[in-house]
């Protein structure tokens, strides 16, 4: 860890683009930090954590509001579902809908939906039918299903993705708002969290965030029901949230954009890319946990932009990734892959070993998961609201 201006940096090197934003989230902050997966965002940096203490800030959680990973352990053998493999894969890409703006073909009810919120906020009223139809798709850019086993050959199913076009309206809603109050510079959206706009986007974060742990219920189980194992075992988060919290007698609201709540002794599923293990970890006790407000990261973190990895074809510019080191490095890690694309390579992330060093005093890591399987949205999908 470094402190750079009074900040807390973790990882090397420094996005030096993601730290100007958390310095401009100083502004209005209590505390703030940058941890070792960061890089640049919307307004806030990915891998950034700021704190107020009596605002709350609708671009700082993201217009994918409630964004999270969740793994599953399944009791059936290792050696059956390497065997059934591409079989398992295909049907997850079948059943499972990737991509943007899309519906389940399985309608999903929950009692989510019985809330009084649905019908007495009003950008939670008009959104109300789409939500119930995206409920249980993933959605693009990073978002993924994964089927991994761990050191000891146990299967599990990690995921990663939130509130879908229910989180983004919310976010773009209040983020309006912001603007309209003045509270919005440097891409930096806040409102009084006790003030009737803050309070009713509280309501609607939580009704996103609820939302967003349902949809990765319904696909965790859906693919358990694919393999034809039972979950014996389960570690949800969110990483793009708000959170109302004491640190250090002070009460705090606490944002975490692309961050992994690590409190002593909670577990977290933290991925890496889609042809390197993933982990499960545990918070544990450490000086570290006051300067990142009980933080570590929630994946490995970008080197390259989307569009860098890319290129843009329109305008001559290639992309620092091709098609044949992304399939080569899949080939090479035995993995099944679906979907996918160059902007999502290994290529395009730092090393999640690397990353995680850089909070070992504040996390210990329980297992380690090996992807044998990955299912993403396809190549024509982009998503520039995605981490």
């Amino acid at each position: 860890m470094q402190i750079l201006d009074g900040i807390p940096v973790f990882g090397d090197p420094v996005d030096q683009g993601a730290l100007e934003q958390i310095k401009n989230a100083r502004r209005l902050a209590a505390h703030v930090a940058l941890l070792a997966d960061h890089h640049l965002g919307f307004g806030v940096p990915i891998g950034g954590v700021v704190a107020y203490h009596e605002l709350v800030s609708p671009s700082g959680v993201g217009y994918d509001i409630g964004c999270g990973n969740k793994a599953v352990r399944l009791d059936v053998p290792a050696r059956k579902v390497r065997a059934h493999i591409h079989r398992i894969m295909e049907e997850v890409a079948k059943k499972i809908s990737f991509g943007l703006a899309r519906k389940n073909p399985e309608p999903v009810d929950h009692p989510l939906f019985e809330n009084d919120a649905w019908q007495t906020i009003p950008v939670l009223k008009r959104t109300y039918d789409k939500a119930r139809d995206q409920l249980g798709t993933v959605g693009g850019g990073n978002h993924y299903v994964d089927i991994f086993v761990d050191e000891a050959d146990q299967v599990w199913i990690g995921v990663h993705f939130g509130s879908r076009g229910l989180g983004h309206t919310i976010a773009s809603e209040y983020i309006d708002i912001s603007a309209a109050k003045g509270q919005l510079e440097d891409g930096i959206a806040t409102l009084h969290a006790r003030s009737d706009a803050g309070e009713e986007y509280l309501v609607a974060m939580d009704i996103a965030g609820q939302y967003a742990y349902a949809g990765r219920d319904w696909v965790c189980e859906r693919v358990a029901k694919i393999i034809g194992g039972k979950i014996v075992e389960e570690i949800h988060n969110h990483h793009n949230y708000c959170w109302s919290e004491t640190h250090g007698g002070e009460d705090l609201w606490v944002v975490r954009k692309g961050a992994t709540p690590a409190f002593p002794g909670q577990l977290g599923f933290v991925g890496g890319s889609m042809a390197e293990p993933a982990v499960i970890l545990r918070g544990k006790e450490s000086e570290q946990n006051a300067h990142t407000l009980c933080s570590t990261v929630h994946g490995a973190g970008r080197v390259m932009s989307r569009r860098a990895a890319k290129g843009d074809p329109k305008k001559g510019i290639s992309g620092r990734v091709s098609v044949k080191a992304m399939q080569r490095a899949i080939e090479d890690a035995r993995v099944v892959l679906k979907g996918g694309d160059v902007d999502e390579s290994m290529h395009a992330y730092k090393r999640l070993p690397e990353v995680l060093a850089h909070h070992a005093d504040s996390i210990e890591i329980l297992h380690t998961l090996t992807p044998i399987g990955v299912a993403m949205a396809g190549a024509d999908v982009f998503d520039p609201f995605k981490d």
